[in-house]
């Protein structure tokens, strides 16, 4: 087909719109095929008129010269080839980046329309409430950042005025190192013969420490997260609460907000994560009650307040916090110290449980009484005592020996004697709880020979509260029902005043506990007869004007409220000795 025969066809056809592309690829690809077919004519005459010269020439080739241009083409492919790949992934790269600015405007679109529609959707005062909401979630997002920025700055500008610091200090001392030079070579004296010592004057510090921001991963990464009770304990009780309360002081000192803020937090969470970390550890967990709570004595302390100065010495008064009041800071401690309390109390009970019923219950500390059991239960209690030195049984002595043991933990770390006794409080509830509930679920053990015993081991419990001085702290009276339930198996069970006996005897117990355990009482021997019906109904008579709650089982699970009374240190913070072993050197005394 000719080009006026295209041309004519696609000027015909242009009046259909729907082939017109059509003529338009016709025209151009005869337009390219007639300038090929040129441009190889007038190659071919070139190469025509030019082969008998080049056949003709007598020149002769110059091999090096043509392998030089040889090499020198193909380096210059290979650099063209590079370019060429080089610009084929900077293209790449560029319609990626486009292609992903297209997605984020794709999104941010669909968003918008979103939220368009649900604006329209909404009443004109909804809208307006809507369009609030929107511009204080944006403000907000806007705040963050620029408070992100202001935090980079902040810490850039720290790092310089440390560089800065260290900068002048060699200045300073170059400076003396270059006087001292000059002073000996213009001054010709003769050398002293007497040998003189310089003696440094002893620094009246003020009880704080400093540290650079930047160290205070590392001050609670060694004071909190890595820190073992052992490696304290002869030093002074609750020390890292003392030496994190002293730089808390100094950044008190220096007016640093921040750094107050962020040291406190630190704290905190840090010894939330120890604490996660070794939930069933006694040891552990005791060692962060004694300092968490010594540490919230030191904020009340050196508080400023007046209530809790009372009791410092003059010393003390000046060491007072001068610009910030941590009161939000006490309360909050204030909550972890009592959730760290709660802690202690579960990893202590839970290490007690397998021990109360066999010692309180089943292990024969009085040894006439070791032969004295109920009717039908005494070749089962024989089979009992030949396996008693098993895995599974304790005695009354084990059970005291680990309440001591609880008791000589918390007080090696330093925890309050207040608190510790609250503690034994607690624990004392639990034996309570266990041996009663038990008592009222086994017939085996409702007998006279097993409420001699239990009174027995009960009376040596009291004696061990009297030698650590802790008859005051309320654990006896956490005892009483089970006291009162050793006492109902062992008196008289006839007559109607035995019956009002036992009413008024009995008042920690209630009127279900009292039925139940005369229903489960087993005769010794034959001739002990057994509570009578009539008697039972008797007590029950007797029983209906108290209006006790309907309870039968005790519940071990109760916790009794806990305080912390102020205690405040006698310990004077410029006298407080940090021992080399704990690797603080970054902390420098003031």
């Amino acid at each position: 087909m000719s080009f006026r025969t295209a041309t004519t066809c696609c000027w015909a056809s242009s009046r259909q719109p729907m082939r017109s592309w059509m003529c338009v690829l016709i025209l151009r690809s005869q337009i390219v095929t007639a300038a090929q077919q040129k441009e190889k004519d007038t190659t071919n005459h070139i190469e025509t008129n030019n082969l008998p010269e080049w056949t003709n020439s007598k020149k002769p080739i110059d091999k090096e010269e043509a392998l030089r241009s040889y090499h020198g083409l193909c380096e210059s492919k290979k650099l063209l080839e590079a370019q060429l790949q080089s610009q084929a992934r900077k293209h790449e790269d560029e319609l990626e980046a486009f292609r992903t600015q297209i997605e984020l405007l794709r999104d941010d679109i669909e968003k918008k329309q979103e939220m368009l529609n649900h604006t329209m959707s909404l009443s004109p005062e909804a809208q307006v409430e809507y369009s609030v909401q929107q511009e204080i979630t944006r403000l907000t997002n806007d705040n963050l950042d620029l408070k992100e920025l202001v935090e980079k700055l902040e810490k850039n500008e720290r790092k310089l005025k440390k560089q800065l610091r260290i900068y002048m200090k060699k200045v300073q001392e170059l400076e003396v190192s270059v006087t001292a030079a000059a002073s000996q070579s213009t001054t010709a004296k003769p050398e002293m013969t007497r040998q003189v010592t310089v003696q440094r004057r002893e620094k009246d510090f003020e009880g704080m420490l400093e540290y650079y921001k930047e160290d205070e991963a590392l001050l609670v990464k060694t004071l909190i997260t890595d820190m073992k009770p052992h490696a304290v304990s002869a030093t002074v009780p609750c020390l890292p609460a003392y030496i994190l309360f002293m730089c808390i002081r100094h950044a008190d000192y220096i007016n640093d907000d921040q750094k107050v803020h962020s040291l406190l937090t630190s704290t905190i969470n840090a010894i939330k994560k120890v604490l996660k970390k070794n939930n069933d550890d006694f040891e552990m967990t005791s060692f962060w009650l004694a300092n968490t709570s010594r540490l919230l004595h030191c904020l009340k302390q050196y508080s400023g307040d007046e209530a809790f100065m009372t009791q410092n010495t003059a010393k003390q008064n000046e060491h007072c916090l001068k610009n910030f009041d941590l009161a939000e800071y006490r309360q909050v401690l204030s909550d972890l110290s009592i959730q760290i309390y709660q802690q202690l109390v579960k990893v202590a009970e839970h290490v007690m449980q397998p021990m109360i019923v066999s010692a309180m219950l089943e292990s024969e500390s009085i040894p006439s009484l070791a032969g004295v059991k109920p009717m039908g239960y005494r070749n089962r209690s024989s089979s009992m005592d030949k396996d008693e030195e098993g895995p599974g049984s304790y005695t009354l002595e084990a059970l005291i020996r680990q309440l001591g043991q609880f008791h000589g933990v918390m007080g090696e770390h330093g925890l309050d004697p207040e608190i510790a006794g609250q503690v034994i409080r607690q624990l004392f509830y639990s034996i309570n709880a266990v041996t009663l509930n038990n008592l009222l679920l086994r017939k085996d053990v409702c007998s006279w020979s097993t409420g001699m015993q239990l009174r027995y081991n009960i009376s040596q419990m009291e004696e061990w509260l009297r030698g650590k001085n802790l008859h005051q702290s309320g654990a006896v009276i956490n005892m009483e029902p089970v006291i009162q339930a050793a006492q109902l198996l062992q008196v008289k069970k006839k007559t109607s005043q035995d019956a009002e006996a036992i009413c008024s005897l009995c008042t920690a117990l209630t009127m279900q506990q009292i039925v139940k355990i005369l229903n489960l009482y087993t005769p010794l021997n034959e001739f002990e007869e057994r509570v009578t019906v009539s008697f039972i109904r008797n007590i029950q008579n007797r029983l209906q004007e108290r209006n006790d709650v309907p309870m039968l089982l005790v519940d071990t699970k109760h916790t009794f409220p806990v305080l912390f009374p102020y205690t405040p240190s006698a310990l004077s913070l410029e006298t407080l000795h940090i021992p080399a072993n704990l690797s603080l050197h970054f902390l420098t005394r003031v």
